[in-house]
Order: C-alpha cells, then sequence, then structure tokens
C-alpha cells in the first residue's frame, strides 16, 4: 500500500511536533497481535537465519520474529531515523542488541553483506520508489535479487476488496491501476517465480484502530494548541486524512498478508 498520508506528516517531526505514531500503535499498519503471530510462524523455522526487514519503521514485527526464533539474526532499514531509534532502543529493552541491527537509509540504496533467509515488505513497497503502478513489482523483483533460494518473503500489500467508485477514487490519492484483486496480487507473484504458502487480509477491525491511531496525534495536538499559529494547517491535514480514510478507502481497499517462497 502507499504511506498513509499522514505519515510524512507525522514522520517529518518540524514545528509544530507531533508525537510519534508508535505512541499510539503497536504495529505501523492494521495487524493485529494475533495476526502477527500467525505471520511470524508461517515464516518458521529460522534457525540460524538472517531476516530482513525493509521499510521497517519501528520494526516491531522484525524484533517479534528475532523473540520466536533465538537463534536468528535480522536487519531493518528505513529512511526514517526517528523510527529506527526507536526500533534501537526497543531491541536493547528487549536484549535483542546482538542479534539486530538497524539502518535509518534509503532502501533503494541500501546494499546487504548477505543473502537473506528471510525478507519482510510489510506495507512499504514504495520504499524502492517510481511510477505507483510499479511499487508491487519493484518490491517482488528486490526481494527475490534478496533472498536466498527457497527463503520467504512476507508481502503485506494492497489490494481492491471491491471495486472502488469512481467517488471514492476522487476522494483518495491512490490510481485505480495500482492495485487489483487479491488474486491478481498472488499471480502477480508467481510470474515472479514466488509460490504461495499463505494469504490472510487485515480485517476492518485491524484498519480502524491502524486509522484511528494516525489520527490521535494530531486531534491530541489539536487540543492541546488550541491557539497555535499552526493551527489552521494541521487541522486541515488531519481533516484530509480522514476523508481520505472515510470517503475513500475504508471499506474497499484492503491489505493483503502473503508468504511467499523464493525460487
Amino acid at each position: 500500500m502507499p504511506e498513509h498520508p499522514g505519515s510524512a506528516i507525522v514522520r517529518q517531526m518540524t514545528p509544530p511536533e507531533i508525537a510519534p505514531l508508535h505512541e499510539d500503535l503497536t504495529f505501523h499498519g492494521p495487524l493485529s497481535e494475533e495476526r502477527a503471530a500467525r505471520l511470524i510462524r508461517s515464516l518458521l523455522p529460522l534457525d540460524n537465519a538472517h531476516v530482513l526487514d525493509l521499510g521497517c519503521g519501528w520494526a516491531e514485527l522484525l524484533l517479534r520474529t528475532l523473540e520466536a526464533a533465538p537463534t536468528a539474526t535480522g536487519t531493518g532499514v528505513d529512511l526514517n531515523a526517528a523510527d529506527i531509534a526507536r526500533a534501537t532502543a526497543n531491541a536493547q529493552a528487549r536484549g535483542l542488541t546482538a542479534r539486530a541491527s538497524f539502518h535509518a537509509t534509503d532502501v533503494a540504496q541500501w546494499q546487504p553483506d548477505k543473502p537473506a533467509d528471510a525478507v519482510i515488505v510489510n506495507g512499504a513497497t514504495q520504499v524502492w520508489g517510481g511510477d505507483p503502478l510499479h511499487h508491487t513489482t519493484n518490491a517482488l523483483t528486490a526481494a527475490r535479487s534478496l533472498l536466498r533460494p527457497g527463503g520467504k518473503l512476507l508481502l503485506g500489500e494492497g489490494f481492491w476488496e471491491r471495486e472502488p467508485t469512481e467517488a471514492q477514487l476522487a476522494a483518495m490519492p491512490i490510481p485505480r491501476n495500482q492495485y487489483g484483486s487479491l488474486a491478481d496480487l498472488v499471480d502477480l507473484a508467481h510470474t515472479h517465480g514466488y509460490r504461495l504458502l499463505a494469504a490472510e487480509q487485515a480485517s476492518l477491525d485491524e484498519w480502524d484502530i491502524f486509522e484511528n491511531g494516525h489520527g490521535l496525534a494530531w486531534e491530541r495536538w489539536l487540543r492541546d494548541n488550541p491557539n497555535s499559529e499552526h493551527a489552521a494547517e494541521i487541522r486541515a491535514k488531519a481533516d484530509t486524512s480522514r476523508n481520505y480514510r472515510l470517503r475513500g478507502w475504508r471499506g474497499t481497499l484492503g491489505l493483503a498478508y502473503l508468504t511467499l517462497l523464493a525460487p
């Protein structure tokens, strides 16, 4: 899926400072505790394996994967330095520093020093840049080049749960052709040589929890700074994001979680 329209605003951390998303969200995506545990199990076994999480945010899914695989190591890469600092602090607090490393850099420019046994690209196909219509293909291609033969890709990517109406498309910054159906997404993965091991999708409840977490940072700031010179600007951004959600993609844009076996 494209980066949430609120993310760039929350992540910039320029005045006025908005609270980081991890204060209200466990995962940077529509993902429950139960589903996260199930997705991690789909990557196992990871004995003595190396896991890459690209566009990792604060890397909660990677850290939990390492906790489930005590001999595995992991690397998280994300352009946002604040998120990487949070990931590093969490790794230290959970005793994972020796097995987890993090890089605040552009994924498209970063090169690992060894092949991975598993790659996670969760709602982050945009990190390779380019035309949004090519984001999924870019991610599938890049992940395959990073994986050893027989490795696994955990791909969290958008798809249309139902055909968006013209009114919905007009209300959200996502071109119709950026996504197809869930079956189309799986077929695309297969054309890149992968085989599907498991497929599921975020529920509406998971989406709502995620979207609510995005909105809370703005609303809390507006509550605490009603007379700020920036209040009108922040209110407009919050209102735009809310309309993207409620008049655009809610109940129409899905997020698929695919566990894929690399050739």
